[in-house]
């Protein structure tokens, strides 16, 4: 039974391999990439000797081709022998000239394309330059003809000789210079910005230089009339407003005044003009005042300022933080001896010789850069993990190979005095106190002793699991820390939800300065799984009335929007209002799926996928990397991870599709995957007495009146079975019942695959079922229960109902 059971499983394994095409084959693709590189530099020796030995060559080249090949008598000068000559005076000469250059570039960046590397945007480029061959050669064969060049060579090659003097013939050479100018302008704008702005700007010189001449002509008339007295002034910012059509300023002088410009208005322009125009005219400035209004920033106020309420307030100081990292140990020269040549003895056991290796020390992992020698199957050595952490008796190794970038097999050693990392010497660093991220967040040191940061809004949620104890919820507090110390509390609002009711709890001091929650809510830190769902809508209502705020004043995001309120170009009246950034951290995650299921889930999936712009950001946590916690929606919207050790390669997969974090150590060691990369980063420590003197130290001082505020959410309550109205029954009721009793099961997925319907319409054929009395009432994830058990009752039932 045994080989019966590993036959189908080696038999599938070939099916999946003669699946797959040899195009799409890593190494087709590889030995493509190269052989394409090999042909551009092939072709840049023959072009360029071409150049130099093409006149010599060209008696041999009017050979026919046949002769030039077969007979080995035949010489020619250029170095890449009689092909690359041949090929250079059918590209060259035969072709498009000079221009022919830029083949050899495509091929380039062809040939890396193929091999996974994008130097440039590939579509574009290769649309640029074939546009940009055919230009070069007609331009060369408008300026240069063979017999000009007195050469053997065509400039602009035999297409573009011919197709000059055609162009010339048809509309002259005028014409043509004036076409290649047009369209060589043409290529330069539609292929790069910078050249669409410098022209832009050229041709806007002149109106603006205009402009600021009738500007000083007008003051220096204002000037002239100053000595004609008041009366003259009142008229001359009458005229003023009306003629230049100041409406900002028209909406906030007296009444008496606009009134008064009006009627000055209406007299002077009142033989020209009949009744139907003036009010045209009214309805039009009327808009534009209201316009005015909705983007007005009165010229003698100052910037907004969104601190000034509590301008007072001090950031935490690092004398709160205590310094964990002093008396660690360090890794010893006796250690990575011992360690480097415990790595090479167990390589050579397997035949595998190195030729260089080299270790980079972090706080708590070493990592050892080796490069094989050739001929050495990178997939050799990664098959030894559990080999070489036997030979250096570690708790675990892990094996990058290669590291990206590098051209190196990465192996990571964990110390054997591991450093702590402490909170205070990361926030004290260089990198984080001159940071300009909007919410940075500085989580530890990397395998480099580099202080590794990331700006929250560039992430933009974070999933972070990982087993019990294994640094967690330090790594929480890591992140809440740093943006405590960085984000004034008018600028940073957190939402905090803790099921286990003692993690985040610490935090609730902060509920005047930091802290948001729904209206009438005592407690600031969210335990209650009913009030969890409320909190959640009521994040997406918040996140719709920011979207409605950003629609008016146009802006993409929140940064353009605050900028714009801060300047005073958005009118409060009209509902703006300073958007702070809204945090949103969940400690445990899997007790509030496992209890409520999609009435959690969806609301996060939706704040997850639109929130970034409007300056909403999630972080939840869970012990239980599980698939039914971490589902597909959940990983689809949460690109950023952080997983801390697991207990199995599974779980790691389940968290960043790929294993590694059950070969971590623990106690804050981690993985950070965003995108396509993978960070190894030992997590900073924070300890609990340090939280709660920070908490002490911003609580102590003046905060708010009250928390920040979210919209209130009312739940709509579904009616009940007793309140469904069986004379306005759904079409598909009868049917539905028919099926339902037919196969004795009473499930709304089953009328909705049946019938192709939508879940809602689905659910509410059910309801209308229970009140008819077909199925009874749900049973949380079961099917209900029909009632009618053969087709003649429910007849009677249907027959009664009608």
């Amino acid at each position: 039974m045994v080989l019966k059971a590993k036959k189908p499983g080696k038999t599938s394994r070939k099916k999946r391999k003669k699946s797959i095409p040899f195009f799409k084959n890593e190494k087709f693709r590889f030995i493509a990439g190269i052989l394409v590189l090999l042909i551009s530099a092939y072709l840049l020796v023959a072009f360029v000797s071409f150049i130099f030995y093409g006149g010599a060559d060209q008696s041999k080249l009017d050979l026919p081709w046949k002769d030039l090949v077969l007979e080995s008598d035949i010489k020619v000068q250029n170095k890449a022998g009689k092909t690359g000559a041949w090929l250079s005076e059918v590209i060259i000469n035969r072709g498009f000239g000079f221009s022919s250059f830029l083949f050899i570039y495509l091929l380039l960046v062809t040939g890396f394309k193929i091999l996974g590397r994008n130097l440039v945007k590939y579509r574009r480029s290769l649309v640029f330059s074939t546009l940009l061959i055919v230009w070069l050669s007609l331009t060369l064969g408008l300026a240069f003809s063979k017999t000009d060049a007195g050469s053997f060579m065509y400039a602009g090659g035999r297409y573009g000789f011919i197709l000059s003097n055609w162009l010339s013939a048809l509309i002259g050479k005028t014409g043509v210079i004036l076409f290649l100018f047009i369209s060589g302008l043409s290529l330069l704008i539609f292929r790069f910005d910078s050249a669409y702005s410098l022209i832009k700007r050229l041709f806007r010189k002149k109106p603006e230089k205009e402009e600021a001449e009738v500007e000083a002509s007008t003051s220096a008339e204002n000037s002239d009339q100053k000595t004609n007295g008041v009366d003259n002034i009142e008229d001359d910012s009458i005229s003023k407003v009306i003629d230049e059509d100041d409406v900002v300023k028209a909406i906030f002088e007296p009444d008496a005044e606009v009134k008064e410009a009006d009627d000055v208005q209406r007299k002077s322009s009142g033989d020209s003009k009949n009744k139907d125009e003036e009010d045209l005219e009214l309805t039009i400035q009327q808009k534009k005042e209201e316009e005015a209004l909705e983007n007005y920033r009165p010229e003698k106020m100052e910037d907004y300022d969104p601190t000034l309420e509590l301008s007072k307030f001090k950031f935490p100081t690092l004398e709160l933080l205590e310094d964990h990292a002093a008396g660690n140990a360090e890794v010893s020269n006796e250690e990575l001896l011992a360690n480097k040549n415990k790595i090479v003895e167990t390589l050579r056991h397997y035949k595998i010789e190195i030729t260089k290796i080299r270790a980079t020390i972090g706080p708590t992992i070493t990592l050892y850069e080796i490069v094989p020698a050739p001929g050495i199957r990178i997939a050799k050595i990664k098959n030894l993990e559990d080999d070489i952490a036997l030979s250096l008796a570690a708790l675990g190794i892990r094996i990058i190979a290669p590291i990206p970038g590098r051209g190196t097999i990465g192996i990571e050693v964990p110390n054997q005095h591991p450093e702590i990392v402490s909170m205070r010497s990361i926030l004290s660093s260089r990198k984080f106190q001159e940071s300009n991220a909007e919410l940075p967040i500085a989580l530890g040191k990397t395998i480099s002793n580099e202080t590794y940061m990331f700006d929250l809004t560039k992430m933009p949620h974070i999933l972070v699991a990982g087993a019990t104890g294994q640094g967690k919820s330090v790594g929480i507090n890591v992140v809440i820390t740093s943006l405590l110390y960085k984000k004034h509390p008018s600028q940073l609002k957190f939402v905090f939800v803790d099921p286990k009711k003692v993690e985040l709890n610490l935090y609730s001091v902060l509920e005047k300065h930091y802290l948001a929650k729904l209206p009438n809510e005592e407690e600031p830190v969210i335990t209650d799984i009913q009030k969890v769902k409320h909190t959640l809508n009521s994040i997406n209502v918040e996140m719709d009335q920011r979207y409605d705020l950003l629609k008016k004043a146009h802006a993409r995001n929140i940064k353009e929007y605050n900028k714009k309120f801060v300047s005073r170009n958005l009118n409060p009246e009209k509902g703006h209002r300073f958007l702070p950034y809204i945090v949103m951290v969940i400690d445990e995650f899997a007790d509030l799926i496992m209890t409520a299921g999609k009435e959690i889930e969806l609301p996060i999936a939706r704040i997850a996928q639109l929130a970034r712009a409007v300056g909403i950001h999630m972080i939840i946590a869970t012990q239980r990397p599980s698939t039914n916690i971490i589902t597909g929606v959940i990983k689809a919207n949460f690109p950023a991870r952080i997983a801390f050790k697991v207990a199995s390669m599974i779980d790691s997969r389940t968290i960043l599709d790929t294993p590694g974090a059950n070969q971590l150590i623990g106690k804050g060691d981690m993985l950070i995957a965003s995108g396509s990369e993978m960070t190894r980063v030992q997590c900073a420590f924070v300890d609990t007495p340090e939280v709660e003197k920070i908490c002490s130290f911003i609580s102590e001082q003046q905060g708010f009146s009250t928390a920040f505020m979210l919209p209130e959410y009312v739940e709509e309550e579904e009616a009940g079975p007793g309140e469904v109205d069986l004379n306005n029954r759904d079409e598909l009721f009868e049917d539905a019942a028919r099926i339902v009793v037919i196969n004795q099961m009473g499930s709304t997925s089953m009328i909705q695959r049946k019938f192709s319907i939508g879940y809602n319409r689905a659910g509410r054929i059910m309801d209308q079922l229970e009140a008819a009395g077909v199925v009874g009432g749900s049973e949380g994830s079961k099917a209900r229960q029909v009632l009618i058990q053969d087709e003649y009752t429910l007849e009677q039932l249907l027959n009664s109902l009608n």
